[in-house]
């Protein structure tokens, strides 16, 4: 049986560039031929509401926007403690960090593999709709930064 792969986009869309993951699995639905054990999903700001989703695969890749402290639109992928510089794996306008949420699906039975791909954000602060110039121009190549990662796991050919 196929691997159970979790592609989650999240952020908060109303909060410019923090929508970075959100749209990304949005670039992904609309430009990617994905294998049907491949999920995306848009998990906005749910926190702790997506422990029914994450508990259900086995690989967990979540796109969002990352303070690394590149430049804005540089691309990072990130595991174990890195995961804290995404912005759903800290303390933030979500209304969990994720860290808390695989605790918990450890807790229940199932924690997922997890990686984060994502972006430097430019603005995450300004109420606007959209995405800077900057990350949208990097949109594409983060979407190819999540397929790079299905390929490199044998997820797709």
């Amino acid at each position: 049986m196929a691997e159970q792969v979790l592609v989650l986009g999240v952020g908060n869309i109303l909060f410019s560039d923090e929508a970075i993951g959100v749209r990304t699995v949005e670039h992904l639905q609309q430009c990617a031929s994905l294998p049907g054990n491949v999920e995306l999903m848009d998990g906005g700001t749910l926190g702790i509401r997506l422990m029914d989703a994450i508990m259900g695969c086995d690989l967990l890749i979540v796109v969002d926007a990352v303070l690394g402290g590149g430049e804005p639109g540089t691309l990072y992928r990130l595991e174990g403690e890195g995961l804290r510089e995404s912005m759903s794996f800290r303390d933030s306008m979500h209304q969990t960090d994720l860290v808390d949420t695989l605790i918990y699906c450890d807790l229940a039975g199932h924690r997922p593999d997890a990686v984060v791909i994502g972006m430097e954000p430019a603005d995450y602060h300004t109420m606007e709709i959209g995405l800077t110039p900057v990350c949208q121009a990097r949109l594409p190549d983060l979407a190819g930064k999540v397929v790079e990662e299905l390929r490199a796991r044998g997820v797709i050919a």
